[in-house]
């Protein structure tokens, strides 16, 4: 068998296993560039490519991440405090003059020509008994339509008529704060609803304020069925999201860390949490160890992420092949372009992204021939050995 002989079979299985090759033979971290740009799935969902660009950051930025402000939108003070069933509440009738329905002709020392009923619960039907008014509803009103109502039912026997509702109890209208907090005005997290209104952070430090400086805290508004989540740091700076409260709104702080995952061709793999409440593209790929320099395509880092159906569709994505409310969006920065590190500043980081970083090509290539040098190595190998195998077995017949 001559070395041309071995070399040449040597070959063709490195060329067998090049073509190989190009279906996953050779460990990768992850897929190559041209898999991610061309959007074919071989068993995941189909997801939307988005190139980074000033024009693409504006939308990003106009749209903004989920916040208290876009998702409930009213930035209106709460409505004025309505009576509820339960709500306990005190009437007081002022007549102009003595001898008339409340006040007798002759009613000897008094504080004043008025009348204080006894306190009262508003019943499970809503309504509030009043002396020659009778059931008087005061459940889903304003102490105003209460107190005109009960003029309006005895301004025919009282001598003119005024009447003033007051709530003495209040146990509707109330807001409910729990999670990690301290729990220092109600144990049970209910806290009754201002009349002049007040904000979240206002509800939260009623509430006791946070355990800790809320590096980690999530704040969770629900209102009517909707609810949003934001980091306690969003309503710090941005003042925004620190929206009015509204009776029955429920907010709930809990502690989870922001984080993100880097896999591919940067420095460290594996998982990060924000090094503060808020970072950049940039800021992350650094914090993961930057990009290797002999290994990664700067100009292909990719960022996984689930954007809102109306976010992808102002971003140019067909969504008509996606369903529900988010779609799955891949968004390419090109590093190898000086200007991408200006946009990958202004891009932020959402809680559990996905960083990815691509091989350059060339590393294919680098594999490929050193698998091609194992080949022609083993063969040279076998070659040599077989030599001296048959001048081994030549020698003993001599």
């Amino acid at each position: 068998m001559r070395v041309s002989h071995v070399l040449s079979r040597a070959v063709a299985v490195a060329g067998v296993v090049l073509l190989a090759g190009c279906v996953g033979f050779f460990p990768v971290a992850g897929p190559n560039s041209v898999d991610i740009t061309s959007q074919q799935t071989f068993s995941g969902p189909q997801y939307g490519l988005v190139k980074l660009s000033p024009q693409v950051i504006n939308i990003l930025e106009e749209y903004g991440p989920q916040t208290l402000s876009a998702q409930f939108g009213d930035r209106r003070p709460p409505p004025e405090l309505k009576f509820g069933i339960g709500d306990v509440v005190s009437v007081t009738i002022f007549e102009a003059a003595a001898g008339g329905l409340f006040i007798p002709a002759e009613a000897g020392v008094r504080p004043g020509n008025f009348v204080t009923l006894p306190n009262q619960p508003i019943d499970t039907k809503g309504f509030i008994s009043v002396p020659y008014a009778g059931l008087v509803p005061a459940a889903g009103k304003t102490p105003s339509e209460v107190q005109a109502e009960i003029v309006s039912r005895i301004k025919n026997r009282a001598i003119e008529p005024q009447a003033v509702v007051a709530l003495v109890n209040q146990n509707t209208s109330l807001i409910t704060v729990i999670g990690e907090v301290n729990s220092s005005f109600s144990p049970s997290g209910r806290i009754p609803a201002m009349p002049a209104g007040e904000r979240i952070l206002d509800y939260i430090s009623r509430a006791g304020g946070l355990k800790d400086q809320g590096q980690n805290t999530w704040v969770v508004l629900e209102r009517n069925g909707k609810r949003a989540a934001v980091p306690f740091g969003a309503l710090i700076y941005e003042p925004g999201n620190n929206i009015w409260a509204w009776p029955g709104d429920t907010i709930y702080l809990y502690q989870e860390p922001q984080t993100f995952l880097a896999f591919g061709a940067s420095g460290q793999q594996g998982q990060f949490a924000f090094s503060t409440w808020r970072i950049s593209l940039a800021e992350a790929l650094a914090q993961a160890g930057g990009l290797l320099d002999i290994q990664a395509d700067p100009g292909s880092v990719f960022l996984y992420r689930r954007e809102p159906r109306q976010l992808a569709q102002l971003l140019g994505v067909d969504c008509s092949k996606f369903d529900g409310p988010t779609v799955p969006i891949v968004y390419s920065a090109d590093l190898r372009d000086p200007a991408g590190y200006f946009l990958a500043t202004r891009m932020q980081m959402h809680n559990k992204d996905i960083l990815f970083a691509a091989n350059a090509e060339s590393v294919e290539i680098t594999k490929f021939l050193q698998f091609l040098n194992v080949v022609i190595t083993t063969g040279s190998n076998a070659y040599t050995l077989g030599i001296n195998a048959q001048t081994l077995r030549i020698d003993s017949h001599l």
